[in-house]
């Protein structure tokens, strides 16, 4: 599987990946099997995995954030609610810090739910911010990246024809290891 950039107007069966965010993105070949793989992220069954780098170390280390989503259209953005509100979508990500060096933190991030700009607004709203993140962090770009420090490194689902489990996975990209080097220079 080749990594790619996608503009966060491409869609494909349902799952997409924000601007700056490099990674897996499933296509379906058929209309077929977009209506099944459509039905299987609506019934949470395809797992998605990312990595990312944060400003900071969450606390806890590892655990589940929840929530409801809300969408501000005349921004772009959307933000974190606690409590539903018309036009708000429960959202649920899960996350397990792999390492820190310094002010930075990987994460190893599971999405429960998929929904735009999830994972960086969720981090973001704990107050660890994904590095390059210029929507939801740190105004400044980052010295070396063209997007966020976020990458879908994996996806598991049932293949909608053979019914056979399907693991992909995505190696990162080479601006995202040169700054894991930098962390581990750091550590």
């Amino acid at each position: 599987v080749e990594e790619e950039r996608f503009d966060s107007r491409v869609q494909a069966a349902g799952h997409r990946l924000d601007t700056g965010t490099s990674g897996l993105v499933i296509i379906a070949k058929t209309p077929e099997a977009e209506e099944l793989f459509l039905a299987a992220i609506k019934n949470r069954d395809v797992h998605k995995t990312y990595l990312c780098v944060t400003f900071g170390r969450p606390v806890p280390p590892d655990g589940a954030l929840g929530g409801y989503l809300l969408k501000d259209a005349d921004r772009g953005i959307v933000k974190i609610v606690e409590d539903k509100q018309p036009g708000a979508k429960e959202v649920e990500t899960q996350y397990e810090t792999v390492a820190v060096s310094g002010r930075l933190a990987l994460l190893k991030v599971r999405l429960i739910t998929g929904r735009t700009h999830q994972i960086r607004v969720h981090l973001a709203y704990i107050g660890h911010p994904i590095l390059g993140d210029t929507v939801y962090g740190a105004k400044k770009p980052v010295a070396g990246l063209t997007g966020q420090c976020l990458h879908a490194v994996g996806l598991r689902f049932i293949h909608p024809r053979t019914g056979e489990p399907v693991e992909l996975t995505c190696p990162l990209p080479e601006e995202f290891v040169r700054m894991l080097e930098k962390l581990r220079r750091n550590m």
